[in-house]
């Protein structure tokens, strides 16, 4: 039976609605030796580094790639043709040597080497404790490196295949000889949708062995972390499982519970953020997930904007456990999607709605060129001088504890003289001692609307409205504000974000 979604223990839990910053982590380090002139592993990061991401006000920080990276996958990743493009584009001049292979086909569930050892992701992981920051490491469910120990010790712990298979698809299988002698053929990952992940190997979750090593391994990670994001968490769900690999599981028993609520109630201090797609969201919550990615909104934002009023009606529950972004390590920079043009209204929205509010590395400073997770190091870019000036003024807005422990509310929105009013998201957060009152365009053009504010606002009183973003003040009388609402008149894509004060 689901489950309600837990209550995270951790001590670094600290408010609801937490802010989340992801590292590319081998890059990471990388651009850190090159500054310092020295190789610096997890360890060794000057304590400025750590006081710089502390700085800017996250909850956790999610080190992306930590684990042990695969040599059978480094090596793919140096022949791919549509990656070697890529590298191109982001890092020209690139070696052989850059290719260090995808942090997704994990070869073991141990620091990379040349990230550093246990004892220095532990210290990296008491440095950002010392600045009240919790720390997120991935978990990969679904599949493992072509060369995990696994395959050879354990091949029944994947999905097995016939010789036929292989030869009418080598692409989808890969033949190895186990331990024990005699050939097997494997399943490689995959997502049903899109062509198997030729450099990763598919583990069986109709297995209980197999359920029962991947808890195992999760109880090492957790004594190291506080949180585990968990990659395309949904394609382990009973229900998905059985489809994607239909002719693969005849003869397998179906599991009678699901993969995940064993495996969140075994290890109930860690946060627990799911990569989840295709409307599963509600799913995993209730599966132990506290919160998942909101790629929804993302899609909306970027493609049905008139959409996103809608989406947000959606019930409390599931809205404060969705993880709100603009881009991540998956997805093209939002300073590419969304310009220069859109990006204050749709930053505004993902930087104070509820829920997970989740930033990516570069995204800050508007960085323009996706790195390949293959890639060691990415080239210099200059940052974007105004995307970085309105996050260094949003980002300590946000931080207020209103967007963290106050009630959140949509507003309504009607027409003041046409129908642009529909292009305006409005939406307050109050608490006892604060009121913050924000609303973003959405639109490719100038909208204006009312905000209605009956039941918000005191008919007797005066209020300043202070534009943080912009640095503007409003006065408006409070009888006005009950019998008419708020009038507002924006520019496309440009948002207010009020701080509301009786005067």
């Amino acid at each position: 039976m689901p489950r309600a979604r837990k209550e995270p223990l951790s001590l670094f839990v600290s408010r609801p609605h937490p802010r989340l910053y992801e590292i590319n982590t081998w890059a990471w380090l990388e651009e850190i030796s090159a500054k310092y002139n020295q190789r610096i592993t997890l360890g060794s990061v000057p304590k400025p580094e750590w006081d710089a991401v502390a700085a800017l006000g996250f909850d956790y920080v999610w080190l992306m790639g930590v684990w042990a990276r695969s040599p059978a996958s480094r090596k793919l990743a140096r022949s791919e043709p549509s990656l070697i493009a890529a590298y191109e584009t982001v890092l020209p001049g690139w070696t052989p040597e850059d290719v260090v292979g995808s942090p997704y086909a994990i070869r073991a569930y141990r620091p990379d080497p040349r990230l550093g050892s246990w004892t220095d992701l532990d210290h990296a992981r008491a440095q950002l404790h010392a600045r009240g920051l919790g720390l997120l490491l991935d978990f990969v469910p679904n599949h493992t490196a072509l060369d995990h120990p696994w395959v050879r010790t354990h091949p029944d712990f994947y999905l097995q295949g016939t010789k036929g298979d292989y030869e009418r698809e080598p692409a989808a299988f890969f033949m190895v000889r186990s331990a024990r002698g005699g050939p097997r053929y494997l399943a490689r990952g995959r997502d049903p949708f899109f062509p198997p992940w030729t450099d990763t190997a598919q583990l069986n979750h109709f297995h209980p062995p197999t359920r029962a090593a991947l808890g195992r391994e999760i109880q090492t990670i957790a004594a190291h972390c506080d949180g585990l994001r968990c990659d395309m968490a949904m394609l382990v769900l009973n229900d998905i499982f059985a489809r994607t690999w239909d002719q693969q599981l005849r003869g397998c028993e179906r599991p009678a519970t699901e993969f995940w609520p064993e495996v969140t109630a075994a290890a109930p201090r860690l946060l627990w953020l799911a990569e989840a797609y295709w409307n599963l969201e509600w799913q995993l919550q209730q599966l132990g997930f506290h919160f998942t990615y909101d790629k929804r909104l993302y899609d909306r934002l970027r493609h049905a904007p008139r959409e996103v009023y809608l989406h947000l009606k959606a019930d409390w529950d599931y809205q404060k456990g969705l993880a709100r972004f603009l881009e991540n390590h998956d997805e093209p920079r939002a300073a590419v999607v969304f310009g220069r043009e859109r990006f204050e209204a749709v930053a505004t929205l993902v930087g104070t709605l509820p829920g997970m509010r989740f930033f990516h590395q570069g995204q800050l400073e508007g960085r323009r060129h996706h790195l390949p997770v293959q890639l060691a190091r990415a080239g210099p870019e200059p940052p974007d001088p105004l995307i970085r000036s309105f996050y260094e003024r949003l980002l300590p807005i946000s931080h207020a504890e209103v967007f963290h422990r106050g009630e959140w509310c949509l507003l309504q929105r009607r027409p003041a003289g046409d129908s642009t009013f529909e292009g305006l998201i409005p939406y307050r957060w109050r608490s006892k001692s604060a009121y913050k009152l924000v609303v973003a365009n959405l639109a490719g053009y100038t909208a204006q609307g009312i905000v209605p504010l009956e039941g918000e606002i005191e008919p007797g009183r005066d209020y300043d409205f202070y534009d943080q973003l912009n640095d503007v003040h409003y006065e408006r009388g409070g009888e006005d504000l009950v019998r008419h609402g708020l009038f507002v008149r924006l520019e496309a894509h440009r948002a207010h974000l009020f701080d509301v004060r009786p005067r």
